[in-house]
């Protein structure tokens, strides 16, 4: 169940590692009051990083766009799965070492920055690190894949079976990754989200002893922070709604639960639970056979808050998802 905090989570946690898309900005315009809650946050004293799956685009690049959008960023801030997939690699070859890269150039940069010699897919390699990469060749795809197959050591930036284009959702690295290891019949070491080193790159890059993840995605920002053993906050501003939060099993549960980023200003209250009905902040929740109904009136915070209780609740008591159609949040 959600967590508490009795300290505004900007002073209860010393580093707010944020998502991008859907977090801090959605497409190319940032969220609504997301810069002004970011410059309060770090007013308070939180160190704010900036990661991201996505292994195309450099720090400087990502940095510059969330500069425009009034989140003054510098490349130190922000952390890439290209970044952590470099290291990744580093560890298990060591530096000089040729590594073929399979991707953008955010991911060749990436790899050259930590001392391996980035290479193209016939060339002589120690390993071979993939991302994702608009302009990947399927000829050099299918090199990699039967030198995956020979035994050469694969390190993928992520799984992400999605992206967001601007012509819509498009296929993501993950299904490149997939149909890889599917050819090769070999599981690649994971870099990016919901596995570890991602989130572990970004503690090494930008420190902070108290952490907290800040993402809008189930089953990468808040799942990642729980195989890190980290709290987490989901913020409702990108991919996640009312039938994805009321359906999502324990490990993917968050500690905490806002409608946008002023969660980071706040306090955070859990609901109570008394005889099967879940009370917050005014809001009354109560979950069965019949569907989710709430009564009541306050903050629309507390209201996502008594409803997501109400029905993990209901899912953990009977194995499915409560109904929730007809059920509409208040507006924000």
């Amino acid at each position: 169940m959600l967590g508490t905090s009795e300290q505004v989570l900007c002073r209860a946690y010393d580093l707010a590692m944020l998502d991008l898309d859907g977090v801090v900005y959605v497409g190319g315009d940032a969220v609504p009051r997301a810069p002004e809650h970011l410059a309060s946050a770090r007013a308070a004293g939180m160190r704010l990083a900036f990661i991201t799956n996505n292994a195309a685009r450099s720090p400087g690049t990502v940095a510059a766009h969330l500069s425009e959008l009034g989140v003054p960023a510098e490349d130190a801030d922000v952390v890439t799965s290209a970044q952590a997939a470099a290291h990744l690699v580093l560890e298990r070859v060591g530096a000089g070492a040729r590594v073929v890269c399979l991707g953008a150039e955010g991911l060749r940069e990436a790899v050259d920055a930590v001392g391996l010699v980035p290479v193209g897919p016939d060339d002589e390699a120690a390993a071979v690190v993939t991302g994702y990469g608009p302009d990947v060749r399927w000829r050099d795809i299918m090199r990699v894949a039967v030198r995956i197959r020979d035994g050469l050591p694969w390190v993928a930036s992520n799984t992400d079976l999605t992206f967001p284009a601007a012509f819509g959702v498009a296929p993501g690295h993950g299904v490149q990754v997939d149909m890889l290891r599917r050819f090769s019949a070999v599981d690649p070491a994971v870099a990016g989200k919901p596995a570890r080193p991602l989130l572990d790159e970004t503690v090494r890059r930008v420190g902070g002893r108290r952490p907290l993840m800040v993402g809008d995605r189930l089953d990468t920002d808040i799942e990642g922070a729980r195989v890190a053993g980290l709290d987490s906050l989901l913020v409702l501003t990108g991919v996640t709604g009312l039938e994805e939060l009321v359906a999502a099993p324990e490990p993917l549960r968050p500690t905490y639960l806002a409608p946008d980023l002023s969660g980071l200003l706040e306090r955070q209250a859990a609901p109570v639970q008394a005889d099967g009905e879940f009370t917050l902040g005014g809001w009354r929740a109560r979950a069965d056979s019949d569907g989710l109904r709430v009564t009541g009136g306050g903050e629309p915070a507390d209201w996502w808050r008594v409803v997501a209780s109400a029905a993990w609740a209901h899912l953990d008591r009977t194995g499915d998802p409560v109904l929730v159609s007809g059920l509409e949040a208040p507006a924000r």
